[in-house]
C-alpha cells in the first residue's frame, strides 16, 4: 500500500534523543492507523515533508523565517496526497527557495518530529507529522523568497546556536555537525 514505503523507511530510522524517539513512535502509529495520513483534509493532522537544506560544501543550512508562524524553520510543507515524502521535501525546498537543482544527500530519513500547528481562520489546531530529509543545493547566492516566507537565510552551525529556534531545529543542527 501507499503507507508501507513510509513505514519501512521509519523502521530504519534511528532517533537521536528521547524527543525524537517519541515523535517516531507517534508518527508510526499515525501512519498505521490513518489511511488518509497524507491528506491535508485530515483535520486531526497529516504528513509533511521537510528539507534540512545544505550548501555544496555543507557549511551552511538554509532556513526560512516562516510568514505565519514567525519562526526560523527548515523548508517544507504538506504531502497533499503524495506518499513519497522525499519527493514532497524536494518539491517544497525548490518551491520555497527558488533553487531548482536541489538534490538529496541521502534518501534515508534525517529526522522526524510531531508538532502542533495553532488554529487559524478556517483550520482547527492540528498536528504535523514531519518527515525530514538531508538535501543539498549547488549554490547559495541564487534563492528567491516565496510568499510563505518573510525571509530566507543561510546559517552556519555557530550562527544557528544564537537563534531562538525550535528544539527540533537545534537537534537537526547537532546531527549536521557530526556528519
Amino acid at each position: 500500500m501507499h503507507r508501507q514505503d513510509l513505514l519501512e523507511q521509519l523502521a530504519k530510522h534511528k532517533p537521536a534523543d528521547a524527543c525524537e524517539t517519541d515523535s517516531l513512535s507517534r508518527l508510526n502509529r499515525f501512519v498505521q492507523d490513518q489511511p488518509r495520513c497524507f491528506e491535508r483534509s485530515l483535520s486531526m493532522g497529516h504528513i509533511t515533508g521537510s528539507a534540512w537544506l545544505l550548501n555544496a560544501p555543507r557549511t551552511h543550512a538554509l532556513l526560512t523565517l516562516h510568514r505565519k508562524l514567525k519562526m526560523w524553520l527548515q523548508l517544507g510543507g504538506h504531502a497533499d496526497g503524495n506518499p513519497n515524502v522525499l519527493e514532497v521535501a524536494l518539491q517544497e525546498a525548490r518551491e520555497e527557495s527558488g533553487i531548482n537543482d536541489i538534490t538529496p544527500i541521502s534518501d534515508a530519513i534525517f529526522d522526524v518530529d510531531v508538532h502542533r500547528i495553532p488554529a487559524r481562520r478556517n483550520e482547527p489546531e492540528h498536528l504535523h507529522y514531519d518527515v525530514r530529509f538531508l538535501l543539498q543545493a549547488p549554490t547559495t547566492d541564487k534563492f528567491k523568497v516565496s510568499h510563505e516566507s518573510l525571509k530566507l537565510q543561510w546559517f552556519s552551525p555557530d550562527e544557528l546556536t544564537t537563534l531562538d529556534v525550535d528544539e527540533s531545529v537545534r537537534r537537526m543542527c547537532r546531527k549536521w555537525k557530526i556528519l
